[in-house]
């Protein structure tokens, strides 16, 4: 499919197009920020964060911070991420920032203003969104998404075991819950021609609970390399034709703090594909 030009899903697919379908996490825990050996601390945060920033950008298509991580150093934290937000930007990557919010009317509102706003220095190019209050509830993401160039992905089958309790439920229509999730996104994304609204489906599943078969936006899979996940398996996990994102953090992350060192597991990585 074609997304309208300047679409959050046309700028992603000339991204990958030009570099290979990879997302690289940037998840600084407090462990990895030790692992690496660098002071617990903002300026450690910050130093894994541009590290890898800086030596993979012209390599990854996509970066997605986890927010938590950096929220955790409290305000200094978020300033960290604001500024690798812009770092990663003007080196020319996507950032799909990972922060799963989810909320009902004005709350959801002020989110969509935080991370999918102009005005904000906490606008990345997508966001990780919860849909467990209701899908239409997202509704102000996808406005502001939509009216911003951005994108918005879903949690549909998300790669830790518990998540099937719900996610795998047969709801009163016959259908389950992520499949719901799945035909509500196909149908806002035929209606805007913008490719917009992705889902979150883990790479880690055998049998992913769903028929993604109508489904035109692209699917963020985490889980690959050191939860289990392989690049090469993606078409028979998901199908052929569907547009995934996989998304590897630790695997790469771990290779660090040496540039080369994360260079290789990225190359490695899209060798697998």
């Amino acid at each position: 499919m074609t997304f309208e030009a300047g679409s959050y899903g046309d700028r992603l697919a000339q991204r990958v197009d030009r570099l290979g379908a990879l997302c690289v996490g940037i998840d600084p825990s407090r462990d990895a920020i030790r692992a690496w050996g660098l002071d617990d601390s903002a300026e450690g945060l910050e130093t894994l964060a541009m590290t890898m920033v800086e030596s993979l950008a012209d390599l990854a298509a996509v970066f997605k911070p986890q927010s938590a991580f950096f929220e955790a150093y409290g305000s200094a934290g978020v300033a960290v991420l604001a500024r690798t937000i812009k770092a990663a930007q003007t080196a020319g990557a996507i950032v799909l920032l990972d922060v799963k919010r989810g909320d009902i009317g004005s709350t959801m509102a002020a989110y969509a203003a935080a991370y999918l706003s102009d005005r904000s220095d906490l606008a990345a190019d997508a966001v990780t969104v919860s849909p467990y209050l209701g899908f239409g509830s997202l509704a102000p993401a996808y406005d502001a998404a939509h009216a911003t160039g951005r994108g918005v992905y879903v949690l549909a089958r998300t790669s830790n075991p518990e998540g099937g309790d719900v996610q795998a439920a047969t709801r009163a229509d016959g259908r389950t819950v992520v499949q719901a999730m799945v035909d509500d996104a196909a149908e806002l994304n035929r209606a805007t021609g913008q490719g917009a609204v992705g889902l979150v489906i883990g790479a880690t599943h055998r049998d992913i609970g769903c028929d993604l078969s109508g489904f035109d936006g692209s699917v963020l899979a985490p889980g690959i390399g050191a939860q289990g996940g392989r690049m090469s398996g993606l078409q028979e996990t998901f199908g052929a034709g569907v547009r995934v994102l996989p998304s590897a953090s630790r695997e790469v992350m771990g290779a660090g703090p040496d540039p080369e060192a994360m260079r290789t597991r990225v190359l490695a990585l899209l060798a697998d594909a």
